[in-house]
């Protein structure tokens, strides 16, 4: 049996795909988040020192 798997072009925001509210707000939050993330292994950064 084979299937068919669909395929959505995404708006380039996946919260706006997946019709959650506030997808802009909720954008720029996981983006900032990853941000943070990136410079604190940049930066070799320990839990505590991070924080």
């Amino acid at each position: 049996m084979t299937q068919k798997n669909e395929v959505h072009v995404s708006s380039g925001n996946i919260f706006a795909d997946l019709g959650l509210p506030n997808p802009e707000e909720r954008l720029v939050k996981a983006e900032l988040a990853r941000k943070i993330s990136e410079t604190i292994n940049y930066r070799k950064l320990a839990q505590v020192q991070a924080a």
